[in-house]
């Protein structure tokens, strides 16, 4: 039977935090992935805009990708992205940092703005932020239980003084 290898090397799938765009086949490093699409509007008009698929071209133009035809607005923030953006002329492009296994979400890192505006507050999804997070809540906790643990013991031996004390030894 013939399989048929798909023009693009990507789908669109759930990820941590909603959509994603993952890698069907490998895609080696420095191979191009996707364009960021949309209308070509000024800096003044997207001050103006309510979406957050503002992709700034420069200090006059900025491309609104919020139509979900334009694919590369699926493509997630990883503060450890696989893959990078660059730009010809008045288009954004997407490209893979590094090798990108098949069935990996693609992701780039979307820059500070961005960053401060949408994403701190909720936390970073990548999964090198939740792996640190996790590793901090697990520290917490047995750092918690050590202290209880201390109290603890610090109450068996005020206990046995107070013991001693009324058995009169």
């Amino acid at each position: 039977m013939k399989t048929s290898k798909s023009r693009r090397p990507y789908r669109i799938g759930r990820s941590r935090s909603g959509l994603g765009l993952f890698a069907t086949q490998e895609i080696p490093k420095g191979r191009f992935i996707v364009r960021y699409t949309g209308p070509l509007l000024t800096n003044e008009q997207a001050d103006r805009a309510e979406n957050k698929y503002l992709f700034e071209l420069n200090n006059r133009w900025t491309i609104d990708g919020k139509s979900r035809r334009n694919t590369a607005r699926y493509i997630n923030h990883s503060c450890r992205p696989n893959a990078e953006v660059y730009f010809v002329r008045h288009e954004i492009k997407i490209r893979a940092r590094k090798k990108i296994a098949a069935g990996e979400e693609i992701a780039y890192d979307y820059g500070k703005d961005h960053w401060n505006a949408y994403i701190k507050d909720k936390g970073c999804q990548c999964p090198k932020c939740r792996e640190k997070r996790a590793g901090e809540r697990k520290r917490k906790r047995k750092a918690g239980a050590r202290r209880a643990q201390g109290k603890i013991k610090a109450a068996l031996k005020t206990v046995r003084r107070s013991a001693r004390t009324f058995h009169g030894r």
